[in-house]
């Protein structure tokens, strides 16, 4: 986390789930103290913290909290920036790191053409940068954003009509 990071904000609900979410709440206070003392930490509770976040989501850089706020908070934050397609997430630990679409496999859509691929693609960027291939990734993110910016072979949650093959040939072909 300490790679470029400036503040993390830590949501619970600690004013009513005492035992668990206080739990929480004490262990996020300990690793700041103990271990990130430089880097901006705030708690919100989190109805509060959702409020904000929807208001103004750039006040926000790493958002910390249980898997149960977090799967809810993840498609909330999706909505604001285009639903769940675009969505790339990590798991990060001190010994191994995770990346993964936040909308899991999508085993309704597999197939079918439906799927837009961009979360996947933003997934392999971010692993690359967590490596410190940071070329190849700049690289990869250069081709979808060109591919976004141009508008022609978007998917149809972006408001296109490429399938899903169609959009990843778009994007590798700006990495050629």
């Amino acid at each position: 986390m300490a790679r470029k990071r400036r503040k993390v904000t830590v949501f619970h609900k600690a004013n009513i789930m005492k035992l668990s979410d206080g739990v929480f709440l004490n262990c996020s206070r300990k690793v700041h103290e103990d271990e990130y003392p430089n880097i901006e930490y705030e708690e919100l509770i989190i109805d509060a913290g959702c409020m904000k976040l929807v208001q103004d989501p750039a006040r926000m850089d790493v958002l910390l909290m249980e898997n149960l706020y977090g799967d809810l908070v993840s498609d909330l934050c999706a909505g604001l920036v285009g639903g769940l397609g675009v969505v790339p997430g990590s798991n990060i630990g001190e010994e191994a790191a995770v990346f993964e679409a936040v909308h899991g496999s999508a085993p309704d859509l597999a197939g079918k053409g439906l799927a837009n691929p961009l979360a996947c693609i933003m997934c392999s960027e971010m692993m690359l940068t967590h490596l410190h291939e940071d070329k190849i990734a700049a690289k990869i993110r250069a081709a979808y954003d060109t591919v976004l910016a141009e508008g022609k072979s978007l998917t149809r949650d972006l408001g296109g009509e490429a399938n899903t093959e169609q959009f990843t040939d778009a994007i590798v072909a700006r990495l050629k």
